[in-house]
């Protein structure tokens, strides 16, 4: 290994299981460089739970993943030529089951504050392990404390001691399953323990491995996982980037109009900013206000997203966030402050504000802060409030990093999975890192926001983590150029099923977007949102009557709507694949590195995880690709592969170039090398007669249409421009 790898020109996500490990992946190269990917972007390979399907359950730093090849067919998939990116997990590490299964973990357990891994984790002695269910039948078995499938060492010198002698006299005190535990997590899941990765020897300990793959040129770059968490993100990129040269990306969530801090030294995010942006472009704001009553007519939700999002965030405080809340009202240092700390966490407006310990506060992190203190003042007492927002920007060292750390955690439960779920007029805006209520986005808007991005940066339209796939929201997107008709189609549905009137409308949009879906797919998506949603179960108070509701409903949908469902999105397919294959020109096209998630080279109607992470039929798209296809899957399989190959020739950070257009296309420029052209809003284009006498004028030159290989010059009208495809993609001819 350790040659020299060329620029990251693009990325190919792929989602590793004990089934489909390094070898199986290996088997894949070949296929994904025809597709013209540039690197394998790999999800961690760091060992976890054996059965995990996702990695982010690491319990080993040690070690690669056994289940997947260990490092030696790691190293043999590097081997196969094709640069690999990697995900790593700084932030947690998983509390297994049985607890044993972390070494680190458990002699934490064992020997408390004497542990050699004691720095390990932020937690609090006796640590309380939230476990213990109605029937707290405790086992004692030699040196181990028993308790179903859980086990927990016992402290030496304690074993022969009476049960509540015994459990009092322990480094970690065993409490109910729905309390806080005595650690920070990730977010609310009990099962991952914070890592304080700001210590250096944390650090080394943890990222060992993963630094020694990069030395060695297996690995080419890094996709850190949730930043937000840490302690210091800004003093973590500087230690990892001092180690690991090569390109690093941060799954930082941005909030609309918010930017990457500028001090951090990486390369950009993971692509959910340009996601949503990308998504906004093709949906019509024209049509925001009726399909706002649409949606309240339905639910009977407000028409103020701001209203249902204070209200997800103040839910999940009191549900998930007391234990975190308390200490850190404590570390402020002054008494009587916990209420107004609460209001404060409630109206941060972004995943967290920058601010360490002992450093005057930057600019920006005070702005953040203070707005959040003027809203959190209508609701608590205004003094209080002022009070606490100066000692999170200047207080007690412990304060200011706890609330930083608590400000995510807040945002993502109650906002991605609590007010997104609640709220939904038109729901492929309800993303990772969207706003709901803003409604589309015009052609100059999204050149302006083209023009300030890294050229280093991330794109995506897919992840493992999005909510729905891009084509799901390609579909949803043609809602907002019908919505009267939308809205006849839900009564309609609605009038022959009903169940719960906060979840059907969103099921309606789910069960046509996502169609054809079986029973078993759309029942388990719905159980998911309700339990996000909170507003009848959750995940801590499951009600079967409910639960059973769904199940009916949801057969009864499909058996009842279906081919009414089936009839009305053959329609929306008409515009929903102009809409397809526009965002993903544009995606792959835009400034940045574009990543293409596992199978969406080709039209995927995926939901939430783990619906999204599905094992991908790659025979289908081996044979697409060698064969070609008149469809929608051939079209996109096309322009996937078209504009891949062509990022592999493009200069990197070769600039944007706007193009002038009407409200029905976007266009730029990447330098004097290439140009994209897409559709937008298709139905109301065809409502107005198509292009009729519209045309697009080319830079200087002679450019080649990869899609038809048609060559064009000069003025072009866009009806003989896009008269096979919807979208172009056109290279400048150099002969």
């Amino acid at each position: 290994m350790g040659a020299v790898r060329e620029a990251v020109t693009s990325t190919y996500r792929v989602q590793l299981t004990p089934e489909f490990g390094f070898r199986e992946l290996a088997d894949l190269i070949g296929y994904l460089r025809d597709l013209g990917v540039g690197h394998v972007y790999l999800s961690p390979v760091l060992q976890s739970v054996p059965d995990s399907q996702h990695g982010y359950d690491v319990v080993d730093h040690a070690h690669v993943r056994a289940e997947f090849g260990g490092r030696e067919e790691l190293v043999a998939l590097a081997g196969q030529g094709l640069g690999l990116i990697a995900d790593i997990v700084p932030n947690h590490m998983t509390v297994p089951v049985p607890e044993s299964a972390n070494a680190a973990l458990w002699s934490v357990l064992k020997d408390g504050p004497e542990s050699p891994y004691a720095d390990w984790f932020d937690l609090t002695w006796p640590v309380d392990l939230p476990v213990l269910g109605d029937d707290p039948e405790l086992v004692v078995d030699g040196d181990v404390l028993r308790y179903h499938e859980h086990e927990f060492p016992i402290r030496a010198g304690t074993e022969g001691l009476p049960l509540h002698e015994l459990l009092v006299a322990q480094h970690y005190r065993l409490v109910s399953w729905r309390d806080s535990p005595g650690y920070r997590r990730f977010f609310d899941v009990s099962s991952l323990i914070g890592l304080r990765v700001e210590d250096p020897a944390v650090f080394d300990a943890t990222h060992g491995v993963m630094l020694s793959l990069v030395a060695d040129g297996v690995i080419d770059g890094l996709r850190v996982d949730h930043p937000d968490g840490l302690a210091d993100p800004y003093g973590y990129l500087r230690r990892l980037r001092a180690r690991a040269p090569g390109p690093v990306w941060v799954e930082k969530i941005l909030m609309d109009g918010e930017r990457l801090p500028p001090d951090w030294d990486c390369d950009g995010t993971t692509g959910y900013d340009a996601l949503n942006m990308v998504t906004r472009l093709f949906v019509d704001p024209a049509a925001r206000d009726r399909l706002v009553r649409a949606f309240t007519r339905h639910t009977g939700m407000p028409d103020d997203y701001d209203h249902v999002k204070y209200d997800g965030k103040k839910q999940v405080l009191d549900l998930f966030f007391r234990g975190e809340v308390d200490r850190l009202a404590a570390a402020l240092g002054e008494p009587g402050l916990r209420d107004a700390l609460v209001e404060l966490l409630a109206a941060m407006p972004v995943y967290r504000a920058y601010v360490n310990p002992g450093e005057e506060p930057g600019e920006e992190a005070t702005r953040v802060i203070q707005s959040a203190a003027w809203e959190a003042a209508a609701h608590a007492d205004p003094a209080a409030v002022a009070k606490v927002a100066q000692l999170v920007l200047r207080g007690p060292a412990e304060a200011v990093t706890r609330f930083q750390q608590t400000c995510g955690p807040v945002m993502a439960k109650g906002v991605e999975d609590t007010a997104l779920y609640r709220w939904f007029p038109l729901a492929s805006l309800n993303e990772v890192g969207g706003e709901p209520d803003r409604f589309g986005v015009s052609p100059a808007e999204f050149h302006a926001f083209c023009t300030e991005m890294r050229p280093t940066t991330m794109t995506t339209l897919s992840t493992h983590d999005t909510k729905r796939s891009e084509d799901v929201r390609a579909r949803l997107a043609v809602l907002s150029e019908i919505p009267d008709i939308w809205a006849d189609a839900v009564e309609s549905w609605a009038g022959a099923v009903r169940f719960d009137p906060k979840l059907d409308y969103l099921a309606w949009q789910t069960l046509m977007a996502a169609w054809p879906i079986s029973p078993e797919r759309f029942t388990k998506y719905l159980l998911k949102a309700a339990r996000e949603a909170k507003t009848s179960i959750s995940w801590q108070n499951r009600e079967q009557g409910y639960e059973k509701g769904i199940r009916e409903f949801a057969a009864k949908a499909i058996e009842l709507c279906g081919y009414s469902v089936a009839a009305f999105t053959r329609v929306v397919d008409r515009y929903a694949r102009v809409n397809s294959l526009g965002q993903k020109v544009v995606q792959l096209m835009m400034p940045g590195v574009p990543d293409v998630y596992q199978g969406n080279e080709i039209t995927d109607f995926s939901l939430v995880d783990p619906d999204n992470r599905r094992p991908v039929d790659y025979a289908r798209r081996r044979e697409l690709l060698k064969s070609g296809e008149d469809s929608w899957d051939g079209d996109k399989l096309l322009v996937t592969t078209t504009a891949l190959h062509l990022r592999g020739r493009l200069t990197p950070g070769a600039p944007y170039l706007p193009i002038e257009t009407g409200e029905h296309a976007v266009a730029f420029a990447r330098g004097d090398q290439a140009v994209a052209v897409a559709t937008r809003l298709p139905y109301r284009l065809e409502r107005a007669g198509g292009w009729r006498h519209e045309s697009l004028r080319l830079p200087p030159g002679s450019w080649q249409d990869l899609l038809t290989g048609s060559e064009h010059t000069g003025l072009i009208p866009m009806a003989h421009l896009l008269s096979r495809y919807p979208v172009a993609i056109l290279e400048r001819n150099t002969q």
